[in-house]
């Protein structure tokens, strides 16, 4: 039987209204975590982008403490640290510190892409080499840094060290679908933005894994865009923010978060609106009943253990107000 009462979380991609600033997109970022704890939402992770003047969240580690400091009891990770930005034991000790004024409080979500184009991410220069090929040495480093002292080497992460953060590994094709299920890791998709792979990295992760000492049997988590709203009327007019955010991307261009707009073919071409939709293919859209019956239907289909929502609504009390559906869907009320 298909199970709808899962485990909920939250993705913030930290992006700027139009209309705003860095500071109000931030006090936006931590007002939507302490909604989501209240609304009893499981996590709440935040992304890593660079040289993006439309989102806040290039210094992940930093918003994650202060997201950590203005709520009480929701975990707060990374969706996700890109590891080849960063030498492993600085994440370690990053996520070490906080993981010890917030015990059991703090997740570590690892990407292989830099998040960014290659010149910004030469300017990161964390290193000369190509350090998305040391991807699967740098998560088993910080597996070993956050584990016992026994198994540790002569470098070592203080504070890091026996705080068994929990890692979980991200991806948006199927590359790392094998690593997470090899490594016995549980692995997050993201279908909200690259909904292609999705199906293949699903099934190659279940089929692949390896029970290990962090996870007996799989654990696959997907991210996916929801709008949820009072009627379909008006999830479809919310969702021409997201509609627009993703002519952004697609266009390259640099536009905030956008309010939405009645005509939104008047700006895009046909082949636009096809890539553009093609990235959010995956989105659970409209009423309360409208979004229960895609997200059945998806259930029966996938069977996820987890699902981490992102919601591009302009307006942000009916952004709280899609999150507040929807956790009433999975909660059966």
């Amino acid at each position: 039987m298909t199970n709808i009462q899962i485990p909920v979380s939250v993705l913030n991609l930290a992006p700027i209204r139009e209309g705003k600033d860095s500071k109000q997109a931030i006090e936006d970022l931590v007002d939507l975590a302490q909604a989501s704890e209240k609304l009893g939402y499981k996590r709440y992770w935040i992304a890593e982008h660079h040289n993006t003047p439309t989102l806040v969240s290039s210094a992940t580690s930093i918003l994650i403490k202060h997201t950590l400091e203005h709520t009480h009891k929701i975990r707060v990770g990374s969706g996700g640290i890109m590891l080849p930005n960063h030498a492993p034991l600085v994440v370690a000790e990053q996520f070490g510190t906080m993981a010890a004024i917030y015990p059991d409080r703090v997740d570590l979500g690892l990407g292989r892409a830099p998040g960014t184009d290659m010149m910004t991410a030469s300017a990161l220069r964390r290193s000369k080499n190509d350090s998305v090929f040391t991807f699967p040495e740098d998560v088993q480093s910080l597996l070993t840094y956050f584990g016992p002292l026994e198994e540790q080497s002569y470098v070592k992460a203080y504070p890091g060290v026996e705080t068994n953060i929990p890692i979980y590994i991200l991806g948006s094709s199927t590359d790392s679908a094998y690593l997470a299920a090899e490594m016995g890791l549980p692995y997050v998709f993201a279908s909200h933005f690259a909904p292609r792979y999705m199906e293949e990295a699903i099934r190659i992760y279940r089929a692949r894994f390896k029970p290990s000492k962090y996870l007996d049997k799989p654990y696959m988590i997907i991210c996916l865009n929801v709008i949820a709203a009072e009627s379909d009327k008006e999830a479809e007019f919310l969702s021409t923010t997201m509609k627009q955010f993703f002519l952004n991307v697609v266009r390259g261009s640099q536009m905030k978060l956008m309010p939405p707009i009645e005509d939104i073919d008047s700006l895009w071409s046909p082949m636009e609106k096809e890539a553009a939709e093609g990235m959010s293919s995956v989105t659970l859209m409209g009423s309360k009943e409208s979004v229960k019956k895609q997200l059945t239907a998806f259930q029966d289909r996938y069977n996820v253990d987890e699902i981490m929502a992102v919601s591009y609504i302009y307006d942000e009390e009916k952004q709280k107000h899609s999150y507040e559906i929807f956790k009433d869907i999975v909660d059966g009320k």
